[in-house]
């Protein structure tokens, strides 16, 4: 891998530590966090090749989050860890439904799975 940085904002902190070991293991560099208003807090403009989001989260959500990141730095890659299609079919229809690209990942996901998924999107968004 070329070292890109990631952001991963997840409440599950088992998921979270699984994530950055399995990403650091392929040459990824890993900032994670388990509250996304810290995450946002520490947030740097034009750091990181890609934020993956956990959409649900208490106190303040993925979109949220999302919506915030965007206000700091509109040029975020941002992609969203999900298990619910519910919330994949209510985002493309309310904020993205002319985006073409896949903003979304499901979880469960396999490590090398995500690893792919990842990859594929810092490179198409290059």
């Amino acid at each position: 891998m070329d070292n890109s940085r990631i952001l991963v904002v997840d409440d599950e902190p088992d998921l979270t530590e699984v994530s950055t070991l399995a990403l650091e293991y392929h040459g990824f560099k890993v900032d994670s966090f388990n509250d996304p208003q810290e995450a946002l807090s520490k947030y740097k403009p034009g750091l990181y090749d890609l934020v993956i989001l956990d959409i649900k989260m208490p106190v303040m959500d993925g979109f949220e989050l999302y919506r915030e990141i965007k206000k700091k730095d509109n040029n975020a890659n941002v992609c969203f860890l999900t298990a619910s299609e519910l919330y994949y079919e209510e985002f493309r229809k309310a904020e993205y439904c002319a985006l073409e690209r896949n903003l979304f990942i499901r979880k469960p996901i396999e490590n090398d799975e995500l690893v792919k998924e990842i990859s594929k999107m810092i490179k198409n968004s290059v």
